[in-house]
């Protein structure tokens, strides 16, 4: 789940017992979208998605981290076609094209697993599907400068390059964020930007990273709700999320 960029406390360095409990939580995480894959189809809606992420997560000893948090009272975030993020669940029915980001955030065991990704609904756009996958490509280009000695500003440069390289535009009012112990803790990971900027990365840092790509303009509002988070003009939009660890060398996908 993105975050506002307004954080400023320190950023928390995780020991080896705290990162293991962030790896169930983010494996949890990762094995709900799974849950999903054979699931999301033409003529469900938003609520039935919710619902059986709710269902699962409880089954599995965990909870959902959205839900009742700042008047947000479901269990996930479902963001379809030019919704950016932080969809609301609700009765809306998907229909064929139709593009949707599913983000989810169990905590178990007190630990908090963050991820996020698209699914598409019978035949799309290609359109759709090209943004769909620069995105992709956007988050794994980020993820390949998570290593000590690098910066957040090297991640936002090359998912900022990439996107616009391909006549796309960033998101810039919402960002990646750390993550573990909180929803949302620092150091803010902005999706654009300069080489060599920002908080330096070092080992055990643990942090999400979820470019939002627009197909057209950048610029964005929130809805009348507090939550939704819409394009302006009305393109597409797609967004990836992991949750990542800087190691000793590099980097581990927690989420993977």
């Amino acid at each position: 789940m993105t975050h506002q960029p307004r954080m400023r406390n320190r950023i928390i360095i995780k020991t080896e017992e705290q990162i293991e409990g962030i790896r169930q939580s983010a494996q949890l995480a990762r094995q709900t979208l799974d849950m999903l894959e054979p699931r999301i189809e033409a003529g469900i809606t938003t609520n039935d998605i919710d619902q059986w992420i709710y269902d699962y997560t409880l089954q599995h000893g965990a909870c959902p981290a959205t839900l009742d948090v700042q008047g947000f009272h479901k269990s996930c975030c479902t963001s379809i076609n030019h919704v950016i993020c932080h969809g609301i669940p609700d009765d809306t029915v998907l229909k064929d094209g139709d593009s949707v980001n599913v983000d989810v955030t169990p905590i178990l065991n007190g630990y908090f697993g963050d991820t996020s990704r698209m699914f598409v609904i019978g035949e799309t756009s290609e359109e759709a599907l090209k943004l769909i996958a620069v995105t992709k490509e956007c988050l794994h280009l980020g993820i390949q400068e998570v290593k000590p000695s690098n910066t957040v500003g090297d991640i936002g440069y090359v998912i900022q390059q990439h996107a616009e390289s391909h006549g796309y535009s960033v998101v810039r009012e919402l960002c990646g964020h750390g993550t573990g112990l909180r929803f949302w803790e620092p150091p803010q990971i902005l999706h654009y930007g300069h080489r060599n900027s920002g908080a330096a990365l070092v080992p055990n840092m643990v942090f999400t990273i979820e470019p939002m790509i627009n197909a057209g303009r950048r610029e964005c509002k929130t809805l009348s709700d507090g939550w939704t988070v819409v394009t302006v003009d009305g393109s597409l939009s797609a967004q990836w999320e992991h949750t990542v660890r800087v190691t000793e060398t590099g980097v581990e996908i927690v989420t993977a």
